[in-house]
């Protein structure tokens, strides 16, 4: 939200500079990202009155003009402005000036006359230009006076970040309550005084939906919709970012960002009969202000006469009603809609509007009717007419309530770690605009003011005192903690898994649960994605049944950017719905991902650069199974968007628990990848419970015995390596492949295989007759069951 420095100090102004008010916000959860003049620098220029206006003799598009600037004698200044006309009052850097961007005036001439200085368009000192030619003042300008003072360009404009909790600081009066209660000042507001009823002419309302407990309208006719908007206001308006409209909308607009209460002005002539609070009838239509036509269901509250739907309640009205430059009669609405009546709504059309940001956060219910007085009391002086009483429709049962806290002096000193005194406690919470009753010393109860929601149990009243005492004075103390031993864990915990990922060099992604149709498909063509009822995009409109449909985008997006390495993994849901007859059916699964792309470690001087390949995933699968102490099996995969070459299903006693592979060509080259690899498994399977049994080590010398196999290359090592163990017996400790080799002197179609087996007995020393039995007896099932010969060597 942007607001105007000086508009804020005309509520409360501490003696402070901009940095230190903008510090002070900044500290109190307010934080401002800029603070920018409201015009650049520039010197020299002041309120001129132009006297007369000739043809310039060698030029048709300039004019020679005579400009009052309150000295002794007028200026001659040499104008090509189109708007450029006697009487008009206008900027006029003088000589000497110096304009942004360092453009200092000189006396010159044009085609032969002289000129004594210029007469600025709106963009020469640094102001939005709203047409083309001079800058035309009001005809109340001070001749002569500086125009950075008459234009209040010393201004500051401050952009402030507002979390959602905070929907009461969304107006001047909301920021110099806070900069009030820091500074220890009042806040000086506005007088606002009822405007009386004049006439008795009032429209009904009728409300009809819990959504609305608290709507105030009145009738006011005769009004100037043509009166200009003043200086002032117009000023206020644009440094909050609020372009200029109509008096009437100006208004509106200048009472939102001022009290931070939408209000909304009919065209009462377009209003037929009563106006209704009610929700739209299914498949309604209304034509927005900014002429969108929108379908309307059920849970959408509007504003509507006895024949139709005016405006969307809370969010923003109807062209039908719209008040024009012909409009002389309107109804004033200022109401107070229940947050969750407006939350979502808007963004459901693609809107996102002052009044939908303010209501969806919470108005303060008490702030309709000061709301509509001040905005009355502004018509009045600016666009005139004439008044009707104000009615007042309220469902008081459905009105917020503000429940008493109970507040001790020892939980603020525990939560805080420090010791803050009584009365600064009952004086902050008093300032912030909470009624506070004393029961006894240390001991408060608190009812919260209407305008803060966020106000619910002692943990928030504590944060509002340490807010209000700074949290730079917060002290720095050690916490005292009793130690107690940690339950022993026989389980992998969340944590563990996220760190054992993150030391093999992935990092984590956090995506949403939805993915793209299109790419779900691409995946797996035997998929057909749950759609979801209302996407918020086309690209993610789809429940993902991979998270590869997730991390893919990451990774192109990383791509796209220069990246070439990039290891990602996600810890999230899957949903898989091929068996379910409707959505009750619908599973959610927790899943572990990982993709990579680009080398096997990053570039360096020491290492030289090498592509991943397969055994990098799996060696990377294995560690993190590993820490969970799984064992696995693997067997060649058949899944369609996997290289059929170097790709594998992983098991867990018979069952799969995923995959782990590279990408399909084909596929990497639809997505504009390069080779990708990828992995998926079972969450639940990664974290299963394992128990840790201590065996004890053996005392006596083991024995390292190798043989190299050759053997039929389609035989999966893992089936040769579990027949060894288990050939073994107990005799044999372990067994590991470490050399394969094919090439000159194996036949096509074989492979040579070398293992070590490693010979230790835990209670003594093998004897050479025991390992030769064993050697021979595994050779012999070898060659018995894969037809392996010995390879000589």
């Amino acid at each position: 939200m942007k607001i105007s420095e000086n508009w804020l100090r005309s509520w409360v102004n501490p003696a402070i500079d901009s940095e230190t008010l903008s510090n002070q916000l900044t500290m109190l959860g307010l934080e401002v990202d800029d603070m920018s003049p409201a015009a650049k620098p520039f010197t020299g220029v002041v309120v001129g009155e132009v006297l007369s206006v000739e043809q310039h003799p060698d030029a048709d598009r300039l004019r020679v003009t005579t400009v009052n600037i309150g000295s002794d004698e007028p200026l001659q200044i040499v104008c090509g402005a189109p708007n450029v006309r006697a009487g008009m009052k206008a900027a006029v850097a003088t000589i000497g000036a110096v304009l942004p961007g360092d453009f200092k005036i000189k006396k010159g001439k044009l085609r032969g006359v002289e000129s004594q200085g210029m007469l600025c368009g709106a963009s020469e000192i640094d102001l939005e230009d709203k047409l083309d030619g001079l800058l035309e003042l009001p005809d109340d300008a001070p001749i002569g006076m500086n125009v950075r003072e008459y234009l209040n360009l010393d201004d500051h404009v401050i952009d402030i970040s507002i979390t959602p909790n905070r929907g009461d600081c969304f107006s001047i009066r909301g920021i110099a309550r806070e900069i009030g209660v820091i500074n220890q000042l009042a806040v000086t507001a506005p007088e606002v005084a009822d405007v009386a009823a004049t006439i008795a002419d009032e429209k009904k309302v009728i409300v009809d939906t819990a959504g609305c407990p608290r709507y105030l309208g009145r009738v006011i006719k005769h009004v100037n919709t043509k009166a200009a908007t003043p200086l002032w206001m117009e000023q206020a308006l644009a440094r909050s970012g609020i372009r200029q409209h109509s008096i009437l909308v100006d208004i509106t607009n200048y009472v939102l960002m001022e009290l931070g209460q939408p209000l909304h002005a009919f065209d009462a002539g377009n209003v037929q009969g009563a106006v209704h609070v009610r929700q739209a009838n299914p498949q309604e239509k209304l034509v927005l202000l900014n002429e969108q036509e929108v379908t309307l269901s059920e849970d959408i509250m509007v504003i509507a006469d006895d024949e139709k739907a005016l405006a969307i309640a809370g969010i923003m009205g109807g062209l039908s009603s719209a008040v024009s430059d012909e409009t002389t009669e309107i109804f004033l609405e200022s109401a107070f809609f229940a947050p969750l009546a407006i939350a979502g709504r808007a963004r459901r059309f693609g809107l996102h509007t002052d009044a939908s940001q303010r209501y969806e956060r919470g108005v303060d219910f008490e702030l309709p009717i000061l709301a509509m007085n001040r905005a009355s009391q502004l018509i009045q002086e600016l666009a005139g007419g004439d008044f009707g009483p104000i009615t007042v429709v309220e469902q008081s049962e459905l009105l917020p309530t503000r429940d008493a806290i109970e507040l001790k002096q020892t939980q603020v000193d525990q939560l805080l770690g420090y010791q803050l005194d009584g009365e600064f406690i009952t004086d902050a919470l008093t300032r912030l605009g909470c009624r506070v009753e004393i029961r006894a010393e240390g001991h408060w109860i608190v009812v919260p003011p209407s305008h803060r929601y966020d106000l619910a149990i002692y943990q928030d009243l504590i944060e509002e005192v340490a807010r209000i005492d700074g949290y730079d004075n917060i002290q720095i103390s050690l916490p005292v903690i009793d130690v107690k031993l940690a339950k022993y864990q026989d389980q992998l915990e969340l944590g563990q898994l996220r760190q054992t990922i993150a030391t093999l060099g992935y990092q984590e992604a956090i995506s949403f649960s939805f993915a793209d149709a299109k790419l779900e498909k691409q995946l797996n063509p035997q998929v057909h994605p749950l759609m979801l009822a209302n996407p918020i995009s086309s690209d993610l409109a789809a429940m993902r049944s991979t998270l590869l449909s997730s991390l893919i985008p990451c990774v192109q997006y990383n791509l796209n950017r220069q990246q070439n390495r990039v290891r990602l993994f996600e810890l999230g849901l899957r949903f898989d719905y091929q068996n379910a007859t409707d959505i009750s059916g619908l599973q959610q699964i927790p899943t572990l991902a990982l993709i990579a792309v680009g080398s096997r470690v990053p570039e360096s001087w020491h290492a030289k650069a090498q592509v991943m390949d397969f055994f990098d995933l799996k060696g990377d699968v294995e560690a993190i199974l590993a820490a969970a102490r799984i064992k696995v099996e693997y067997v060649p995969s058949e899944r369609s968007w996997l290289h059929p070459g170097q790709s594998a299903e992983i098991l867990v006693d018979g069952k799969t628990v995923g995959y782990l592979g590279r990408l399909h060509p084909s596929l990497e080259d639809e997505l504009d990848l390069g080779i990708t690899w990828v992995a998926e498994l079972d969450q639940k399977a990664v974290l299963q419970s394992y128990v840790s049994n201590f065996t004890e080590l053996s005392r006596f010398p083991s024995v390292r015995r190798d043989i190299a196999l050759l053997i039929s290359d389609k035989i999966n090592v893992s089936e040769i390596q579990q027949l060894i163990e288990q050939t073994g017996s107990e005799l044999l400790h372990s067994a590991w492949l470490f050399d394969v080799y094919t090439g000159q002197g194996v036949e096509e179609g074989k492979r040579s295989l070398a293992f070590a087996l490693l010979w230790q007995h835990p209670t003594r020393t093998l004897e050479d007759a025991e390992i030769k039995s064993g050697m021979d007896k595994i050779i012999e099932v070898l060659e018995n069951t894969y037809q392996a010969t010995l390879r000589a060597s």
